[in-house]
């Protein structure tokens, strides 16, 4: 069985990995002549940790990332909401890991030319069509360096290229837009130093009006990702949205100017970023089905989705391995069949979840109860109402514990 995959970003990476090491040929294709690392800071949880420690990579996990203690929400003054454990502190057998997403990307790549060989990955190829037959797929491209037409032979197609997804295109040309919460983002990688203990997922605010995000991403907790989220909208659909536009300083800052935590300076933060980059908070509406036949997606060409819950690209780690699994159990056709059905069950409650953005209703109620800030959240929140956003957290980002920590392995032996 050979696989082309369209798409060397983290899902199509994994997808290579997983295929390889389930014995299966993968092809992987991207449209830009150099893997950069771009990008800035993601959450890798414990689900998927679990899925690249069976791959082998879980030292390289450990030697790029920081593995995150706490979760932890305070109100736009800095006072403690709720803090809740991540990773093995949760009870995981596996951490969870904050990193810069581009070393993530540039450290799956490298690994895949290492096992696949370098000719596994090839760049400055564009998604054009695909044709299938009865025996397999015909996939064209467009080489962007010289024009000339590429066709590619294999027995399946995956489609990992991303939210502006060709593949998906293809397959779904009367597929809605991409929808807008009415939520603006900027985010920027600040050299601090550490906060907290060093190694806690802080998020101030809410994103009903204001909300900043910070972490550390890398070992040393001197790197800071932060993310500035203002509701400047109602929102409604939008034609694109650009990972790379470049944020102006003078949009974001004004809106925390005066945001300075016991812990955490957050205009310095602001200010001592590098580069800030600006993007609405986009996703779409779950597709009814992904592919057809011998064509599918995979990560975020199959189901963008917000970025409230640090889940994205651990979605696409277990698109990937599942992807695997099937196709190694159950061939082309039906395997393709069972990892959608697996998969698409799996994710389209976690979009969902994730525009609703249930704990911001809790975050709104502490802005409204205690505009001036508090002394301690139980003068503010009930037990019931805290542990119902603790509730929301968990639908949002985790994986039940017991369930994880005991099932059997996704691996499959290369045949």
């Amino acid at each position: 069985m050979r696989v082309v995959v369209v798409g060397a970003g983290i899902g199509g990476l994994a997808a290579a990995l997983s295929l390889h090491a389930a014995g299966i040929e993968c092809l992987v294709v991207d449209a830009v002549t150099q893997l950069r690392p771009l990008g800035v800071g993601i959450n890798i949880q414990p689900h998927a940790v679990r899925e690249l420690t069976e791959l082998g990579l879980g030292g390289e996990l450990a030697r790029i990332g920081v593995p995150t203690s706490f979760q932890t929400y305070t109100d736009r003054f800095g006072g403690t909401i709720l803090a809740l454990p991540r990773g093995r502190a949760a009870g995981y057998r596996w951490p969870q890991y904050s990193v810069h997403r581009g070393v993530l990307q540039m450290s799956l790549l490298a690994e895949a030319r290492r096992r696949l060989g370098e000719e596994a990955v090839r760049t400055g190829l564009t998604f054009r069509d695909v044709v299938e037959g009865p025996e397999g797929v015909i996939v064209s491209f467009m080489d962007v360096r010289t024009g000339d037409p590429v066709e590619v032979a294999a027995d399946v197609l995956v489609g990992a290229d991303g939210i502006h997804s060709a593949v998906r295109a293809r397959l779904h040309p009367d597929d809605g837009p991409l929808l807008w919460g009415g939520v603006r983002m900027w985010r920027g990688i600040t050299a601090s130093g550490p906060f907290l203990d060093g190694a806690t997922l802080a998020v101030a605010g809410s994103n009903l009006s204001c909300k900043f995000v910070a972490y550390p991403i890398s070992p040393d907790r001197t790197r800071i990702n932060w993310v500035a989220e203002v509701k400047v909208a109602e929102g409604g659909p939008v034609p694109v949205a650009d990972w790379s536009r470049e944020g102006r300083l003078e949009d974001v800052l004004p809106h925390f100017a005066d945001w300075r935590f016991p812990w955490l300076d957050v205009p310095e933060l602001i200010r001592g970023a590098g580069r800030i980059l600006e993007y609405p908070m986009v996703d779409k509406d779950p597709l009814r089905s992904w592919g057809r036949g011998r064509v599918t997606l995979l990560g975020d060409a199959a189901h963008p989705m917000y970025p409230v819950g640090s889940n994205g690209g651990s979605q696409a780690v277990l698109d990937a391995r599942v992807l695997a699994r099937s196709l190694a159990l159950s061939g082309p056709t039906e395997g393709l069949v069972a990892y959608e059905e697996e998969r698409r069950t799996a994710t389209t409650p976690l979009v969902l979840a994730n525009r609703e953005m249930p704990m911001e209703r809790t975050l709104a109620t502490v802005a409204a109860r205690a505009p001036l800030g508090f002394g301690d959240i139980s003068e503010v929140l009930t037990p019931e109402e805290l542990a119902e956003m603790a509730a929301g957290q968990r639908r949002i980002t985790d994986m039940d514990v017991r369930f994880l920590n005991e099932r059997a392995s996704w691996s499959v032996e290369g045949r």
